[in-house]
């Protein structure tokens, strides 16, 4: 099924004034290619063999499986400096130490090829990108108002012209939600430690709109106490769940105090994490909806975003710096809450108050147990996209608009594509 562009609908745009164009994109996984552009090119020589792979359908972590299985090897040895869409053709690389490249020479995957080996000192982390270089193609345009796909490029064009100029809102995308849209309520009840809360979240609350008939049938054992038919219903892929459920099932069956507390214990750390980020993550956007329409302009008080290396400073006085920001090398920049995040002043400082205040949570609540404390960040409230190009073409499935650009590390294709689609 294709995807629309409109992430829930909630946030605004950046140029509402411009009409957009329709369309769909992911119509097929092929529709959406991605390619991690590196931050360091593998020296050749090292203990971990670089791989990079070129999968189509699938998400980073089912690769992984899929690759260590064939190495045996446990997947969680596997480096990796990003996570890829399912949706789509991606390339990416991954690490794996004293591994025998021979051993992947007649390796058989479905949807996964390695495209190159080669060798490095040490593991590919999250992180370890430059960006990411994006070819998508939009399909099924609004070609009764519009005209022609040529009709539609003008329009895409005058909206990327504002936004070069502006900039890019650095919403975080719906990929960071979930398909449930959930991942940062799972990440509160995280942070407020509510963990019955979060086992129901994750088992229970079937909703038909967006699970699966398989999803569908497990969560509804869940509400209904079947834990068993439950754990039973939930396929193999669904590893999570089942690892809860049988940490569940067992704990009741021994009559342990707080059984949920015993199940969450179980969860992967990464996974938890995971959904603190993505608490983060929402609060950032709402912080960016406060500031919006005027993105491109600083306030006195403001932490500046140096775009050339990620650096952050006070901005003492905006008048002063704000040619800087019209020359697109510096821009405000918003929260990712934590207990030692740098805060701005002025009223930065009150718009980002205000929003933490709301959520009911204050910076020390984001020092919980170890393994989920979050120190916090800056992230740009803006970002540009690179060697844009665009252009309209045909192809067996049909007209369609395609779009070639680069983005930062941590930027999100959908947020450029919704300005553009609306």
């Amino acid at each position: 099924m294709a995807s629309p562009i409109d992430m829930n609908g909630q946030l605004p745009f950046s140029t509402a004034d411009i009409e957009g164009i329709g369309g769909q994109i992911k119509c097929r996984d092929e529709d959406f290619f991605v390619e991690e552009i590196p931050l360091y090119e593998p020296s050749g020589q090292g203990d971990h063999s670089y791989l990079q792979i070129e999968k189509k359908g699938l998400s980073t972590m089912e690769a992984m499986i899929r690759l260590g299985r064939a190495l045996k090897r446990p997947h969680q040895q596997i480096g990796y400096a990003g996570l890829k869409d399912a949706r789509a053709v991606t390339r990416q690389w991954l690490s794996l130490e004293h591994l025998d490249p021979d051993l992947t020479a007649d390796l058989d995957l479905p949807n996964l090829t390695i495209t190159q080996i080669s060798r490095h000192q040490n593991k590919l982390k999250m992180g370890h990108l430059k960006g990411n270089r994006f070819r998508i193609k939009v399909r099924h345009l609004d070609i009764c108002r519009l005209g022609n796909y040529e009709n539609a490029c003008k329009r895409a064009e005058a909206i990327l012209g504002d936004l070069i100029k502006r900039g890019v809102p650095n919403f975080f995308g719906p990929q960071r939600f979930g398909k449930r849209c959930d991942s940062h309520l799972l990440g509160g009840t995280i942070l407020f430690k509510n963990y019955d809360q979060f086992i129901d979240m994750m088992l229970g609350l079937p909703d038909s709109d967006v699970d699966s008939s398989v999803e569908y049938v497990a969560r509804s054992f869940y509400e209904q106490n079947e834990l068993k038919k439950a754990y039973d219903a939930w396929p193999g892929s669904h590893q999570q769940q089942r690892r809860i459920l049988r940490s569940l099932i067992r704990a009741m069956d021994k009559g342990t105090e707080h059984p949920k507390k015993i199940a969450f214990n179980n969860i992967d750390r990464n996974l938890k994490r995971l959904f603190v980020s993505a608490f983060q993550s929402d609060l950032f956007n709402q912080v960016l909806v406060a500031r919006m329409p005027r993105l491109n302009v600083l306030l006195d008080g403001d932490l500046a975003w140096k775009h050339d290396n990620g650096a952050c400073f006070k901005v003492e006085n905006a008048a002063e710096e704000q040619s800087r920001c019209d020359q697109l090398e510096i821009s405000p920049s918003g929260p990712l809450y934590g207990y030692r995040m740098a805060e701005p002043q002025g009223r930065p400082h009150e718009i980002e108050q205000e929003v933490l205040q709301q959520s009911g949570l204050t910076p020390a609540d984001f020092r919980v147990d170890s393994p989920y404390k979050v120190k916090g960040g800056r992230r740009s409230l803006r970002f540009y996209p690179a060697e844009l190009d665009l252009l309209a073409g045909q192809d067996k499935y049909g007209e369609f608009m395609q779009l070639c650009f680069e983005l930062p590390l941590g930027c999100y294709a959908t947020t450029l594509l919704r300005e553009i689609i609306k």
